[in-house]
């Protein structure tokens, strides 16, 4: 007779959601100074990874030097990707108040476009956690050559990404960060969904 695997009760749910709830918070606090967005999420992906891999946690000063090696990388991408989010902020802002002619079709289907950046985002930051918080250049055209290729997952992706940005804009403030934990945790348990190849006949 096949062993059924235990189930985790009640307070192991609430153990892993206060986890990724910190996490959060710890993006968030090493996220203040704007530009160290990136290593801070490179980092809280690594761990993610980690967790997924290993079924611990890495201990802080594993964090602590990841963060410092993803960090000159990182400010560029951090860079880089504000501009973006400013750009496309101000385009759907001008496209909502009739500023910029097209009316509601324009608009959504900016917001459709900001929604699969948003989801290719997401996947090239799992992909870094998957490289130990760094190589943002090889995991961008890596997601940007897998992408066309698991297109459910790319939706997937940016549906939870628009919805954790739909979210941050109507809960309060201070649950922000609680949202971008869990926001990347479902984003690396989706990418880990890789089908299973099909074993060589020969």
């Amino acid at each position: 007779m096949t062993a059924v695997p235990a189930r985790g009760d009640w307070r192991d749910t609430l153990r892993e959601a206060t986890d990724l709830a910190l996490l959060g918070f710890a993006v968030a606090l090493a996220a203040l100074p704007v530009l160290t967005l990136a290593p801070a999420l490179a980092t809280a992906s690594a761990a993610l990874h980690d967790r997924s891999v290993t079924g611990s946690w890495p201990d802080a000063r594993t964090s602590l030097a990841r963060f410092g090696r993803a960090l000159p990388a990182g400010l560029a991408v951090s860079a880089v990707a504000l501009a973006a989010v400013a750009l496309l902020t101000a385009d759907l802002v001008a496209l909502a108040t009739g500023r910029v002619p097209g009316g509601g079709p324009a608009l959504a289907l900016t917001a459709v476009v900001v929604a699969v950046l948003l989801g290719y985002a997401g996947l090239v930051t799992v992909a870094v956690g998957r490289s130990g918080g760094r190589g943002w250049r090889s995991a961008a055209r890596k997601v940007a050559r897998t992408c066309p290729q698991r297109p459910g997952v790319w939706a997937a992706a940016s549906g939870i990404c628009a919805l954790a940005v739909l979210l941050g804009v109507l809960v309060t403030p201070v649950a922000v960060p609680i949202l971008g934990g869990y926001a990347l945790a479902a984003l690396h348990a989706l990418d880990a969904r890789r089908p299973v190849p099909a074993p060589d006949p020969t």
